[in-house]
């Protein structure tokens, strides 16, 4: 007897699975003031036919069936003809007005590559992050002398141009300068 039960559930599934599946009417609704709603429930509303909705199964893939794509070859590296600071001249002196701000220029020919990036480093030191561009600005500089140069990097980060070391002087108020209107000594 429990195996005739069995069978009719198994043949019951089955036959459900076979059968196409019905959808729940819907109803559409109107109130006095225009507003439309849809429902499960007819009311006073009116039947709507829905159209069956596609559905369409995932395709299972199969890892390790297709071979790796290859990695995008890098592009070559082109040989610049030029990659100089142009601005600030090699010993210029920046003024007292200018507070230690200076906009850093280089000549890149031919144009900077599009994975290629530059660096500034400022007494030995990086001071501007590698970027793509060729203006850096500068602000705050402390007074006295400073040794400017510029690093092209390739995609991997290896260097490689180095622009000439460009000297730097910048000139600051001194509160030490008794004509100086910070000097907290100042006679007025």
């Amino acid at each position: 007897m429990q195996t005739r039960v069995v069978g009719w559930m198994i043949w019951g599934t089955a036959l459900s699975f076979a059968m196409p599946v019905m959808a729940a009417s819907v109803y559409r609704h109107v109130d006095a003031d225009g507003n439309v709603a849809y429902s499960d429930e007819p009311k006073a509303g009116q039947r709507i036919d829905l159209k069956p909705i596609t559905v369409v199964d995932p395709v299972e893939i199969e890892s390790g069936t297709h071979p790796p794509k290859p990695a995008a070859a890098p592009t070559p590296a082109i040989e610049y003809d030029r990659f100089a600071i142009t601005s600030p001249a090699n010993g210029q002196t920046l003024p007292t007005g200018q507070a230690g701000n200076v906009q850093v220029k280089l000549a890149i020919e031919p144009a900077l590559q599009r994975d290629d990036r530059v660096q500034l480093r400022v007494d030995g030191k990086i001071s501007q992050s590698p970027m793509h561009t060729s203006v850096f600005a500068l602000s705050q500089l402390d007074r006295g002398e400073h040794q400017l140069q510029a690093e092209l990097l390739d995609a991997q980060g290896r260097v490689r141009l180095s622009t000439p070391t460009v000297t730097l002087y910048v000139q600051r108020a001194s509160v030490n300068l008794p004509a100086n209107p910070n000097n907290p000594n100042r006679k007025r």
